[in-house]
């Protein structure tokens, strides 16, 4: 696999840069965004792999950015970490296709596996799908693409 990146999404600046020197301490490219426009137009320039998105943030929140990069972006997996969601935004994150969702504070290892995991995740249906093509069944393939994209 390639190596992964990461986009980290925090209105809480001292946060996310330290979050972000952390995961850097583990070989692991991470880039910072300060709101959501900002996340958008890193996204446009450089995709991340794995995005870890706050929720509550001024001008487009967290889950504003989850629609609009699953419908631009649909492979990028994304771990909401909030500090302020409610049962109503968790399940809305789910139906927008949400990798994970997390409460801050979160153990740090804990998070690291999970995006571990997301990206691992990202190339788990890739390859299933190419297996299914390989073996002439294009349209099982051309489903498992459709999900994922869902």
């Amino acid at each position: 696999m390639k190596e992964m990146k990461i986009l980290l999404v925090d209105d809480e600046e001292e946060f996310v840069k330290t979050l972000s020197e952390r995961i850097e301490m583990r070989n692991v490219k991470s880039d910072v965004a300060l709101n959501g426009e900002e996340a958008l137009k890193i996204m446009d320039e450089d995709l991340p792999d794995v995005m870890v998105l706050d929720l509550k943030m001024p001008g487009i929140d967290g889950l504003e950015v989850l629609r609009r990069t699953k419908k631009a972006y649909p492979g990028v997996q994304i771990i909401m970490l909030t500090g302020h969601g409610s049962e109503k935004d968790e399940k809305e994150a789910r139906r927008l296709g949400v990798f994970e969702y997390l409460q801050k504070p979160v153990e740090f290892e804990k998070l690291m596996r999970t995006i571990v995991k997301a990206y691992k995740s990202k190339f788990e249906s890739s390859m299933v799908a190419a297996t299914f093509a390989e073996a002439g069944e294009f349209e099982t393939a051309k489903k498992i693409m459709d999900e994922e994209k869902e």
